[in-house]
């Protein structure tokens, strides 16, 4: 039986808690926050569970195995080290920190102690991004993948520390790393701050892959409607995964485009344009971040490196960085070093 502690009570550690609390192979021991009133709204909801204001405490305590951390990312570091110091497995809420420096100094703690270290991505562990993969990994039917387009919109909520490139691509990101795969060659990224000067509240990040991959995430504190849209172009079909359809969250389209190989005058030339049928394949809808949490005390009992783990959030946060810096150059092409 696994201890575990969860340290931030806001807006996603509850949704952490219940989880673990419904999980059979841990024991959701101990639910941590500066906030007294947070922590009564916990121990109203979950009696068995204690409460505890001191996060030192926590990491300190001999009882608890594995500590998950909810947290705005600007504390993710200090409070990820003292855990992987004190001997505890450790989870954290994306953005894994807010530098590389930082990531990999967590994941050089967590090897040297061997300990489970895992990032929460929670889109990789649903249900519609495994069949994503499953889906253009089948180069028969999909055909090569060209480029994907991802739109993630919606009016706030505006964060104080970091800006929306940091906020809400890391789900993007994480998505297109898991089904396309790493090889990243650059990324450029333009956006401009309204709100506050000095955060970003509209971006757009590409990525450019080795081959002909490509990608482009669009990132707004600053849209009427909520969106969350990934559209993928093969070769030979298209797929549209929209997060806030309740039923149909994959349609897949048997739709592409023919150029001719050869012409010898330009009136020979024309493109050929395939129009066939849509589809949406069915889906068991899982909650993710319960996949995610037991995912996570499934490696603590086996060893194995999370899907999400150090090195893959360790990823994500060096695009985040690399498209900073894009941003001071006025979009230029910042390259992505090989991890």
């Amino acid at each position: 039986m696994i201890n575990v502690a969860v340290a931030g009570c806001g807006y996603w550690g509850p949704n952490l808690i219940r989880n673990f609390n419904g999980l059979g192979d841990c024991c959701m021991k101990i639910a941590c926050d500066p906030s007294t009133e947070r922590l009564g709204h916990i121990q109203n909801l979950y009696p068995s569970i204690e409460t505890e204001t001191d996060y030192d405490k926590v990491v300190n305590n001999p009882d608890i195995d594995a500590v998950i951390i909810a947290t705005p990312v600007r504390f993710h570091f200090e409070m990820a080290k003292k855990s992987l110091e004190a001997g505890k497995h450790t989870m954290i809420e994306k953005p894994m920190t807010a530098s590389v420096e930082e990531a990999k100094i967590l994941r050089e703690i967590a090897e040297k102690n061997k300990l489970t270290l895992m990032v929460g991505h929670t889109f990789i562990y649903s249900t519609p991004v495994r069949k994503i993969k499953e889906l253009i990994n089948d180069k028969d039917t999909f055909g090569d993948m060209l480029y994907v387009g991802c739109r993630r919109l919606n009016l706030g909520l505006f964060q104080k520390d970091i800006n929306v490139i940091w906020d809400l691509a890391p789900h993007d990101l994480s998505i297109i790393l898991y089904t396309l795969g790493d090889n990243l060659e650059s990324v450029n990224c333009q956006g401009k701050a309204h709100m506050d000067p000095n955060i970003e509240d509209v971006c757009n990040l590409s990525l450019n892959f080795k081959g002909p991959g490509f990608a482009t995430v669009q990132s707004s504190w600053l849209d009427p409607n909520k969106v969350r849209e990934i559209t993928f172009v093969g070769s030979k079909q298209m797929l549209v995964y929209d997060d806030l359809e309740p039923m149909e969250k994959i349609k897949i389209y048997d739709k592409h485009v023919d150029s001719p190989p050869h012409y010898d005058t330009f009136a020979e030339f024309q493109y050929s344009y395939h129009y066939g049928d849509m589809y949406a394949p069915y889906l068991q809808l899982v909650e993710p971040l319960k996949t995610e949490c037991q995912h996570f005390l499934d490696c603590i009992n086996s060893g194995e490196e999370p899907i999400t783990g150090a090195t893959a959030g360790l990823r994500v946060v060096q695009i985040l960085e690399a498209a900073n810096k894009s941003l001071k150059q006025q979009g230029a092409a910042v390259e992505i070093e090989a991890e």
